[in-house]
């Protein structure tokens, strides 16, 4: 994690104060939080994103053996 700082209007740090009472969570994590759902990066899009990145990643290698003909020998056994 990156450490920043942030300046709050009155009205939000009196809020904050009050949702991390009543949550029992500490106000950095409920920015985190915030600043999450602002930008849509809950943890199951996090790991969508990541998966898709993933995705095709040995496609082109020829170094690995044909995974179609071991599954089928697997399957046999």
């Amino acid at each position: 994690m990156v450490r920043t700082q942030i300046y709050l209007t009155k009205e939000e740090r009196t809020g904050l104060s009050t949702i991390s009472k009543v949550t029992g969570k500490k106000q950095s994590e409920l920015i985190r939080e915030a600043l999450d759902m602002f930008l849509g990066l809950s943890e199951d899009d996090r790991r969508e994103a990541i998966l898709n990145e993933a995705a095709g990643l040995w496609k082109n290698r020829r170094d690995l053996p044909d995974f179609t003909a071991e599954r089928t020998s697997w399957d046999r056994g």
